[in-house]
């Protein structure tokens, strides 16, 4: 599989590249706005009608009304499942990692998955604290400085559960350097050092909290709905998502929850307007397997 990629490959994926992962510098003060994480702490915005806008959306999209009565229905049983477990102590929940941490594409603005758990474990009581350090266009290689920043640090010391998502921009990364000339072996190549990263920052967060429960959430394939001819890219996930889900393997209290199967042959739209990050139903959904892994730990 050393063969170059295709033209055709790297001008559909070029169409794409741009609304997905915007290349500004994630390093940049204009861009830096994680470092102050979104913490169920801090006094809420007014509320939002939520039912008016549920109920316009429903009507609207009726897989929609389908897919979030099911959510709700899953979220109200996880909650009497485990309502013992987060009452017996006091539960921090830190989220780290890059846009789908943040929750980019959730319109609601309620911040992705993270958000969606903050509000269905919190609905009646106070349950778990939620602290959310997502950035958008973080790379495994820039989470991993991140760690050392006194805030972060302090919130994984603390934390009972930690969930992370990475890796996404570390495959853009590649393209972005070698779209004129773009193999395979590119893509090995880097999955190798997104591998040893990958184990560095685990090592960093179980030497800062020995004792959390730590997640990490696997890739999906945005392309896969639009263009299923497009094999390559759909091997590439997969293959990383494997590397992912080994190193999460050589730590007892590390565990990888899929997400590629979430987003596949789906007939309910799960994607934002840039038709990369997931919409507020895709991450309803990553919120529901988060759930069900809670739930196995």
């Amino acid at each position: 599989m050393q063969r170059k990629i295709t033209i055709g490959f790297i001008i559909l994926l070029l169409l794409g590249i741009a609304a997905f992962f915007i290349f500004t510098d994630p390093e940049s003060p204009s861009n830096d706005t994680t470092n102050k994480p979104t913490s169920s702490n801090q006094e809420a915005p007014p509320e939002k009608n939520d039912e008016a806008t549920v109920e316009q959306d429903e009507k609207e999209d009726p897989e929609s009304k389908n897919v979030s009565g099911q959510l709700k229905t899953f979220v109200e049983n996880t909650v009497k499942n485990t309502i013992d477990y987060f009452k017996n102590k006091e539960t921090h929940f830190v989220a780290i990692g890059d846009s789908l941490t943040q929750g980019v594409g959730d319109t609601t603005g309620d911040g992705g998955y993270v958000g969606i758990l903050n509000k269905s474990l919190n609905k009646k009581n106070q349950l778990v604290e939620f602290e959310n350090y997502g950035k958008r266009g973080n790379r495994s290689d820039q989470l991993l400085k991140r760690l050392d920043k006194p805030e972060i640090s302090s919130s994984i010391n603390e934390a009972d559960i930690i969930a992370i998502t990475i890796g996404a921009n570390d495959i853009m990364k590649v393209l972005k350097e070698n779209f004129t000339n773009l193999s395979y072996k590119d893509f090995a190549q880097e999955r190798d050092n997104y591998k040893q990263r990958l184990t560095k920052i685990f090592d960093k967060v179980t030497e800062l909290n020995p004792d959390a429960n730590i997640y990490l959430l696997g890739f999906y394939n945005p392309f896969a709905k639009y263009f299923p001819e497009i094999k390559e890219l759909g091997t590439i996930v997969k293959e990383w998502n494997t590397t992912g889900k080994n190193v999460t393997k050589e730590y007892e209290n590390v565990t990888f929850i899929p997400t590629i199967d979430l987003f596949a042959n789906s007939d309910v739209d799960l994607f934002a307007e840039d038709n990369f990050h997931p919409n507020t139903h895709g991450y309803q959904l990553m919120a529901k397997r988060v759930l069900e892994y809670l739930i196995e730990r």
